[in-house]
């Protein structure tokens, strides 16, 4: 009898096996713990909530039924770790890695053409990401340097020439920092000193926003990840600071103002929530009902960068050549729906960066003033 029903299950354990999708593995090197640890998690919800979404209706590659599935390892936003990570993802023969700091993706993006070769998803708005033009780098944000003169320009005619600077100290920040200084010089305006902190790593701000207060800034450039950035907002409001903030795009106003009232963020200037661009409603209300929080640019931009991706798969033929993915990057963002994508996409260029339109706005009385509509790259 045993040998009866041995027979067919074996059968059976045969045509399962034969019929399993293929399991394509997406890497993900980001913080996720530390002080941007909600960052890092925010990014990774974006791709998780993508690849929930490619399984249940499926991908087909070359006749292949694939199935992704996200392996995602902590780098607590240290460089040096995201090059350990990324060279333990490649070695296991992950194609396709996402990471999402500047100081990370600039230390890993000499490896991409290494051997094993594999495509770097970068999100991060550092102009260098591109200027090294790697060809295996696909950069999902806007340039940081698009915001710099509509920013400078808004908050010097509101508030005054002096511009004070309590910025995050990472890879990323120091930049950010240089280059709004630049611009704030080259409009006509006074940079006060750098009070720059470790938003990773420090608890309490007062300290550095008294040593900045102190030398009477109208304008505080602010920013890293939104939670410690809205700490330093409250600790400069309550030490009486009346003036306006240039927030970097990091920071986000719908994270920020769940940790301190709105009305601490009138006389801002960032990027326009995700929640108020048009078409974005169905992703919103999908990723609210996935994940109980109001989704960002860091989820948006990562859903729409991992559809791309699975999509290029598909014309490209094959889930491991990350070369050939590439290279279908463009056709593959054409061809998804605006629901796939979140904004406005026009395409991807030939250095890898998306085509799309951003806003950035200003907070007034506790709503959001558009100010200006720029494209992603530049």
């Amino acid at each position: 009898m045993k040998k009866r029903f041995l027979f067919p299950t074996l059968l059976a354990l045969a045509g399962s096996s034969a019929l399993a999708d293929k399991v394509v593995n997406i890497g993900y090197s980001g913080p996720l713990s530390g002080g941007a640890a909600f960052y890092g998690k925010d990014v990774q919800s974006g791709i998780d909530m993508a690849i929930a979404e490619l399984n249940r209706s499926g991908v087909t590659v070359k006749g292949e039924k694939v199935t992704f599935k996200l392996v995602a390892l902590d780098d607590r936003y240290l460089p040096n770790e995201t090059a350990t990570n990324v060279k333990r993802l490649t070695s296991q023969g992950i194609d396709i890695v996402f990471v999402p700091h500047a100081g990370g993706i600039l230390t890993v993006q000499p490896l991409t053409n290494r051997d094993p070769e594999f495509l770097l998803v970068a999100y991060s708005s550092e102009p260098k990401i591109l200027d090294s033009r790697n060809p295996l780098t696909f950069m999902l944000p806007p340039r940081y340097d698009n915001y710099l003169q509509p920013f400078t320009a808004t908050q010097m005619k509101a508030f005054g020439k002096r511009l004070g600077l309590i910025g995050t100290t990472s890879a990323y920040g120091k930049q950010w920092t240089d280059a709004i200084s630049d611009e704030w010089k080259k409009q006509g305006g006074t940079v006060l000193s750098n009070n720059g902190v470790d938003y990773n790593t420090t608890v309490d701000y007062s300290s550095a926003v008294t040593k900045a207060l102190a030398e009477k800034p109208d304008v505080l450039f602010i920013g890293g990840p939104s939670q410690p950035t809205a700490l330093v907002v409250k600790a400069a409001r309550e030490q009486g600071f009346k003036g306006g903030f240039i927030v970097m795009d990091q920071a986000k106003f719908e994270q920020m103002d769940q940790v301190i009232p709105r009305s601490y963020l009138d006389g801002s200037v960032g990027v326009l929530p995700t929640k108020e661009f048009a078409g974005t409603q169905l992703f919103v209300t999908l990723y609210q009902r996935m994940y109980k929080k109001i989704p960002t640019s860091e989820a948006a931009l990562n859903y729409m960068g991992m559809n791309i991706i699975a999509k290029a798969m598909e014309l490209a033929g094959t889930t491991d050549d990350p070369v050939a993915i590439r290279a279908q990057l463009n056709a593959a963002s054409k061809a998804l729906p605006q629901s796939k994508t979140v904004y406005k996409l026009f395409g991807v260029t030939d250095k890898g960066h998306v085509d799309a339109e951003f806003v950035v706005a200003s907070v007034k009385g506790g709503q959001y003033t558009r100010l200006r509509l720029i494209k992603t790259f530049k």
